[in-house]
């Protein structure tokens, strides 16, 4: 049957590169591997030449596969399940690349690319390692490709190809709306009843999901160079792979760094658990393969300079590849769905991703082990006043520090393989910080020290003669944070308190002896100063972490007495301040006002204007959280925060609770015979009348000259103890009588002067309505986030460190 509107060349074009590059990258394989198997020079050029003509076609493959994606996606072509699934109409053009990312085809997909990107710098640069590299990429290029062909065999399913059409995936045989009853099955004309896609998931819009994920794919993708120079050297038994291999390790922990903690600043930015770090299974995962990634770096320059460590340059640079596989499969299986808002949703695919896993790890352990003799290894052990001493037990901490991480991280795993109901803790961050913190202070200590000793060995007056300035200024510094920085945060008890001040001086440490050998102990050769410009980042980002975390603030606590929701795990009431639009309220460090919202229509969200005055000064600032509507049948809203910058801290702020109150008020008065003295009760409170006022001056701008008027001079009381004034009034003229109504709005509480009833006696009818229609609110959470500056600069001087190394090895 033919289908009205459909577009099924562009579909075929991509399938059809998809199998092409699935092929391609098997042949690679296959030549790659005879090309570093060869022993006839003539032999090994000829595969060589016929191996990167098959990564040519594989690189065109990858190149259109992506574009004809692209093509499918902004050209809202919903015939394709992938368009319709992940992008609609209104999305704006900067997010379209976000759609790749958001399903499991494009993410492999973008993984693939930076394969090829990769490759070809190999090519380039990786001379007689050529074959052997291009070998392990090439496999894992086709095991990519694999995941988006969409075969059958047999009933099972191979991959899934992002160029399915929507009417062969079963989602619209359900709806009656599609089908053809008079015929049967679907009808030819089913396009024009899909008027729009499913949209991009509302966490992912945000301009960090475009350049977040391509740099944190390319981390990933980087760690498979030095696992393919390890394993290409375990296959040829030769050892001399570990100098080309260094500065693809430097730049694989700068560049994945860089990815994880530009996840860090999306979640700070977009996410609303106020921070940038939350111990997400996610977020470990990505971390914890760096972790292992820079203990190989480490041991890596051990044994470059002494001849140490080699074994675990090897099981460091192995394992660290295969956690990021290990990762995929956390991510991708559906297993960490209900503990993570980052995961994948279930494909089917389990089965080919835990091949995927094993078909790596099975191989590279079992001839790791294998050749674990035949590897160099020193019987001599090192003398503790060296270098590769302390390298080697930094490296050994970073590791203890992965597996602690990923033994948390995989408890879902557990639970589902021997049906087990471990719960995770009720406070998952503390059960991390109580362990890491300690890491940090042995890492801090030990990246401060480690650079003044010498390789094989350090005379003890050297040492000590460079170190004891550094080490003296870091206890100043230290002090004086600990002293008058206020770092108060007793929530788990005084023992971890001490941890975070030890932690905070070790961190100062790592940053002011690094900085400090650039020239003590390299007379100021900045070019040479890769490694230590690295450390300096990393002790920054260590002091920003502690300082911004074990300071922050809650700054709107519940001033109002109002709460408009319950408290969980999540929120609690107590922590979040309600507004009410045009009321100015007190919260603390600052009387806040909710002004307004608006409706961006073409971003579809609605900003908040929240005015912020300082009770203490003249300064004044306003913010502009927002909310997006979810989409993808789930309900409420999206918080995204907004943050007020300043050199030495962060304002962040973002919406808890929304209410607008757009339907029709049908409460109506409620007409009670009152007298000057007498107290009436409300819902919330109770009012009191005062006095009644002729012609008031202060309401002079409520009646007119020609108008004499009398007004309720009345105070308002909440069950909070919060006092409101209240004037209702009636302007008389003639025989014409005019109602003044007076309205308390942050209690839903509208006054109105009806008539006098017995002027002699002072009777008076005051009608009284409770309306919740008279307002919108909204729920604030504010934080204060000292020093968190630091952790940001620290991450780019961190990155920059590793790229200055690279670049310094590249050139010797």
């Amino acid at each position: 049957m033919q289908y009205i509107g459909e577009h099924l060349l562009p579909g075929q074009i991509g399938h059809f590169f998809a199998i092409l590059s699935f092929v391609a990258s098997f042949l690679a394989t296959i030549s790659f591997f005879k090309a570093s198997s060869a022993t006839l020079p003539t032999d090994k050029t000829t595969w060589l030449k016929f191996a990167r003509g098959l990564f040519l076609i594989e690189t065109i493959s990858v190149l259109v596969v992506f574009s004809t994606l692209y093509y499918i996606i902004s050209h809202h072509l919903f015939e394709y399940k992938y368009a319709w699934q992940h992008s609609d109409k209104s999305l704006q053009v900067e997010y379209l690349l976000s759609c790749f990312w958001e399903g499991q085809e494009g993410s492999f997909m973008l993984w693939s690319f930076w394969h090829c990107v990769l490759g070809w710098l190999l090519i380039w640069r990786a001379k007689e390692w050529e074959a052997g590299t291009l070998t392990v990429i090439s496999f894992a290029q086709f095991c990519l490709s694999s995941m988006l062909v969409g075969f059958y065999f047999s009933g099972a399913k191979l991959g899934s190809s992002p160029f399915a059409l929507l009417r062969h995936e079963g989602i619209l045989d359900n709806a009656p709306i599609f089908q053809d009853i008079a015929n049967g099955g679907l009808r030819s004309d089913y396009l024009t009843l899909i008027k729009d896609g499913q949209g991009l998931n509302t966490l992912l819009q945000n301009y960090w999901m475009v350049i977040h994920p391509p740099v944190l794919f390319l981390g990933f993708a980087s760690t498979i160079v030095p696992f393919a120079f390890a394993f290409a050297g375990l296959m040829k038994k030769d050892h001399g792979w570990v100098k080309p291999a260094l500065p693809w390790a430097a730049f694989s922990g700068g560049i994945l760094g860089l990815g994880i903690m530009m996840g860090a600043a999306w979640a700070y930015e977009s996410l609303s658990f106020g921070g940038y770090w939350a111990w997400d299974p996610v977020e470990n995962a990505s971390l914890v393969p760096w972790l292992v990634m820079v203990a190989g770096l480490h041991t890596n320059m051990i044994y470059k300079s002494t001849g140490y460590s080699l074994r675990s340059t090897y099981f460091f640079y192995i394992l660290s590849f295969l956690l990021i596989l290990y990762s995929t499969f956390l991510t991708r299986s559906g297993i960490l769905g209900d503990t993570s808002v980052h995961a994948f949703t279930d494909l089917g695919m389990n089965t080919q991703l835990l091949l995927f896993l094993l078909v790596f790890v099975v191989p590279a352990f079992i001839l790791y082990g294998i050749r674990y003799k035949s590897i160099p290894a020193i019987n001599k052990e090192e003398n503790s006043y060296s270098r590769e001493f302390w390298m080697f037990i930094g490296s050994l901490v970073l590791f203890l520090s992965a597996i602690l991480i990923i033994a948390k991280t995989s408890i879902p795993v557990y639970n589902k393989l021997f049906d087990q109901k471990i719960a995770s803790s009720e406070d998952p961050e503390f059960a991390y910080n109580q362990v890491q913190v300690f890491v940090a202070i042995i890492i801090g200590i030990l990246t401060a020290a480690t650079q003044y000793l010498r390789f094989k060995d350090t005379p003890r007056g050297v040492f000590t003669k460079k170190i004891w300035l550094p080490t003296l200024i870091s206890l100043v510094i230290g002090t004086l944070i600990s002293v008058f920085g206020k770092v108060g945060y007793d929530k788990h008890g005084i023992g971890f308190l001490v941890a975070i001040h030890v932690a905070i001086f070790t961190a100062v440490y790592s940053v002011v002896a690094n900085a400090s050998y650039i020239w003590l102990g390299l007379k100021g050769k900045v070019k040479a100063a890769g490694a230590s410009v690295a450390h300096v980042g990393f002790g920054l980002v260590l002091v920003g972490i502690l300082i911004s975390s074990s300071k922050r603030t809650v700054l709107s606590w519940n001033t109002t007495g109002i709460d408009v929701f319950q408290k969980d795990k999540r929120e609690d009431p107590a922590e979040n301040i309600t507004l009410f639009k045009g009321i100015t309220t007190d919260m603390g460090q600052y009387m806040v006002t909710y002004a307004r919202d608006t409706f961006n229509v073409k971003e579809r969200k609605r900003f908040f204007e929240i005015n912020f005055a300082s009770k203490t000064s003249d300064e004044h600032f306003s913010l502009y959280p927002d909310l997006i509507k979810n989409n993808k049948g789930n309900e409420g809203f999206a918080a995204n925060p907004a943050s007020k910058h300043y050199w030495y801290k962060d304002i962040f702020v973002y919406i808890s609770f929304y209410k607008e109150n757009n339907a029709a008020d049908t409460a109506t008065f409620r007409n009670t015979e009152v007298k000057v003295g007498d107290t009436l009760f409300y819902s919330s409170g109770l009012m009191i009348l005062h006095k009644v006022a002729v012609n008031p001056p202060s309401q002079k701008g409520r009646y007119h000259d020609d108008e004499t008027s009398l007004f309720l001079d009345m105070e308002v009381v909440a069950k909070d103890g919060r006092r409101y004034r209240a004037s209702p009034g009636i302007a008389l003229k003639g025989n014409e009588l005019r109602n003044l109504p007076d309205s308390v709005v942050s209690q839903s509480l509208i006054l109105q002067f009806n008539k006098v009833l017995d002027q002699q006696k002072g009777k008076l009818e005051l009608g009284v309505k409770e309306s919740a229609a008279i307002t919108d609110l909204v729920t604030l959470k504010v934080y204060e986030f000292p020093m968190i500056n630091i952790l940001w600069i620290g991450v780019l001087v961190m990155v920059f460190g590793f790229w200055m190394s690279v670049y310094q090895r590249v050139r010797r």
